[in-house]
């Protein structure tokens, strides 16, 4: 059986006569069928690769002439040099736009400026299940806060508010973060940053504490809370050597306010081997079996700073003074104006201090000026507070004058004692109002002297 093996017109043959002739030759001589059907198939497709390979070469000739005959047209891309991050097609097909538009690549969502609105459950789902499916609710889910994120989280909460003192907005700050089954460390984190600050700052917190039960906390979270920080207390004597005893002031205000349980500490009773905690616990028990008829116990804190009423401290103030009188003692007056943490209010101790040098008599006026140049050296009392209570004082002076005759006179000598001590500028002592000279001539009389 003879069998040819390919012929081509247009096209070379891929072998020479004679390799032709001794392969035909071999082919009628000895292979098998199976071997002449492999060898045909290994020359058909080594003329179609030549085929390819010369269409080819025609095909990119002719497209580089006409490249050239329409002034180097961008999209005719083979045969050049391609261009530096330029993101037309490489093969020439297609019409040589970006991508996806310019949509595509790695982390992209869509197109510049695309806005993905809410998509409604399509019914033609296969899996969609009308039985099932329900309303389609969309709400904002909020990560619960991680436990080592939870104190800076709740740090700056607190700090902020010892300076607004406002639970609403701690309330509304909480409800919108999700501590999760930590919520009840944000009031053992309140009560340790409040050990280490003022007394006002606990009296804030222990209000705090009040506000957030039953709206943002609940008894078990305060109860677990305080059980933790009485495992910490050996830690926060480091920093506050006192943490036994304010903390046991704050569970015996906590427990008066409703924010703890009344059993909280029965549930330690014959139970605690730390003498801190204790020391804590027998600190509260005290408290609240002196103030049992009370419903709070409000001075529990001492002066809450600006946040109480201007009667208690101008009570507070004159008692300082008066005390002062008696006893001399520079330092331990200026502790009881530290407590008080008024730096706003201090012009009421000035007017309060030059009203008693009036009404009294003695060496009042030396007492009272040797313990405003105290304050006035240290800083604690400033140029302005100290300018505005003499001034108030100068205000009413004809008011004074009607219970103390001499005022005027008494203001004078006070007001030249404490401009040489420095208490008080010139323009200050210059301002201080002289009572008018007696007049010894009458309209009435005729110019006639007085005796």
């Amino acid at each position: 059986m003879y069998l040819r093996v390919l012929s081509f017109d247009d096209v070379d043959h891929p072998y020479g006569d004679e390799d032709e002739a001794a392969l035909e030759a071999e082919v009628n001589g000895n292979w098998t069928p199976q071997e002449k059907a492999l060898h045909e198939a290994r020359l058909k497709a080594k003329a179609k690769r030549r085929v390819r390979k010369s269409s080819s070469r025609s095909e990119s000739l002719s497209e580089s002439l006409s490249g050239e005959l329409a002034d180097g047209d961008s999209y005719s891309s083979k045969g050049k040099v391609p261009v530096p991050n330029d993101r037309k097609s490489r093969t020439g097909k297609g019409r040589g736009l970006p991508k996806k538009g310019g949509a595509g690549g790695k982390g992209v969502w869509g197109a510049a400026g695309m806005v993905y609105e809410v998509e409604e459950p399509d019914a033609k789902d296969p899996n969609y299940d009308e039985v099932a499916q329900g309303d389609t609710v969309y709400a904002t889910v909020v990560p619960e806060v991680d436990e080592r994120e939870l104190e800076k989280t709740v740090n700056p909460i607190v700090r902020e508010y010892f300076e607004h003192g406002d639970t609403k907005e701690v309330q509304m700050l909480l409800k919108e973060l999700n501590l999760g089954h930590h919520k009840y460390e944000f009031s053992s984190l309140a009560v340790s940053l409040s050990l280490e600050g003022k007394a006002s700052h606990r009296e804030l917190t222990s209000r705090l504490l009040r506000d957030l039960v039953g709206k943002v906390l609940s008894d078990s979270d305060m109860a677990r809370a305080f059980d933790k920080i009485l495992k910490e207390l050996p830690d926060l004597m480091l920093d506050t050597p006192e943490a036994p005893q304010m903390l046991g002031q704050f569970i015996a205000r906590a427990i008066a306010d409703h924010a703890l349980p009344m059993a909280f500490l029965d549930r330690y009773k014959g139970k605690v081997d730390c003498d801190h905690a204790r020391a804590a616990l027998d600190r509260a028990a005290v408290l609240l079996s002196m103030k049992r008829e009370m419903v709070r116990l409000d001075n529990v804190w001492g002066v809450g700073g600006g946040l109480r009423p201007v009667k208690h401290l101008v009570k507070e103030m004159n008692f300082l003074l008066k005390e002062y009188l008696v006893s001399g003692e520079v330092k331990e007056a200026e502790r009881c104006l530290r407590d008080l943490e008024v730096p706003h209010f201090h012009h009421e101790l000035v007017y309060e201090a030059v009203v008693m040098v009036l009404e009294s008599k003695g060496d009042t006026a030396v007492k009272m000026c040797k313990l405003l140049q105290a304050f006035w050296k240290i800083g604690l009392i400033t140029v302005d507070q100290m300018n505005r209570g003499f001034q108030r004082v100068y205000d009413e002076l004809p008011e004074i004058n009607l219970d103390v005759p001499h005022a005027h006179s008494i203001m004078e000598s006070f007001t030249d004692l404490c401009y040489q001590e420095s208490v008080i500028t010139k323009q200050l002592r210059d301002s201080c109002p002289s009572r008018g000279r007696k007049r010894f001539v009458s309209e009435g009389d005729g110019g006639l002297i007085k005796n």
